[in-house]
């Protein structure tokens, strides 16, 4: 069984091979469904960004873990907003005003993402592509706006999907007159092709954890 550390190694160097410097590139380690354990070995390989689909999940490693920066990546309800607001260093996943205003009533320093579905799939969150730019605006101005967030499709090459999110980052900074310097696209499974479309940030399990434990 490979080390987290190697596994590290492995990505850094496939990050490389589409020409990118690793360096530029943020992994965000998603300790999803794995236990502290697990949370901790990420950090002594050098991980230090921990990604938590659930609120509640996310707060109980907290409370265990020191060191880590936690992203919340998985879709925010608005009743949870009070726990997440100002516990996360980002939470990539605002797909909706409502959620954004919860936030900002607890903490306008909040730093996000819009989530984007650029895949165009019923099953999966963000704001419809053709909204994106309104949506953005919106959530601008009410708190720390970072940049945007979006997953490829479950089937189809996600190339078309990533170029997609790139060009709406692009036009939104023109509309904001300021950058939005993070593109938070790619997992284990197609991370390679999202690097290569201007992906900054990725967010990785399955490829340095190995599969999770059935539930």
């Amino acid at each position: 069984m490979t080390s987290v550390a190697e596994n590290l190694k492995a990505v850094r160097e496939r990050i490389a091979r589409t020409g990118r410097d690793p360096g530029e590139v943020t992994i965000v380690a998603v300790t999803k469904g794995f236990d502290a354990d697990v949370c901790r070995r990420a950090l002594d390989a050098g991980l230090k960004v921990l990604g938590e689909n659930r609120v509640q999940e996310a707060l109980d490693k907290m409370a265990q873990i020191e060191g880590a920066a936690w992203h919340l990546i998985g879709h925010l309800q608005t009743n949870k907003a009070k726990l997440a607001a100002g516990r996360f260093a980002l939470i990539q996943s605002i797909d909706s005003e409502h959620v954004a205003e919860a936030l900002a009533r607890i903490n306008v320093e909040q730093r996000v993402l819009v989530e984007v579905n650029v895949a165009r799939e019923a099953r999966k969150t963000g704001v419809d592509p053709g909204r994106a730019g309104e949506l953005i605006g919106a959530v601008a101005e009410m708190l720390d706006l970072q940049g945007l967030m979006a997953m490829g499709p479950a089937e189809a090459d996600p190339r078309p999907a990533f170029d997609e999110l790139r060009t709406i980052r692009d036009q939104a900074q023109e509309q904001l007159g300021r950058s939005l310097p993070i593109l938070s696209m790619g997992m284990s499974g197609d991370f390679e092709i999202a690097v290569a479309a201007g992906s900054t940030m990725v967010r990785l399990g399955q490829v340095l954890f190995g599969p999770r434990a059935a539930r």
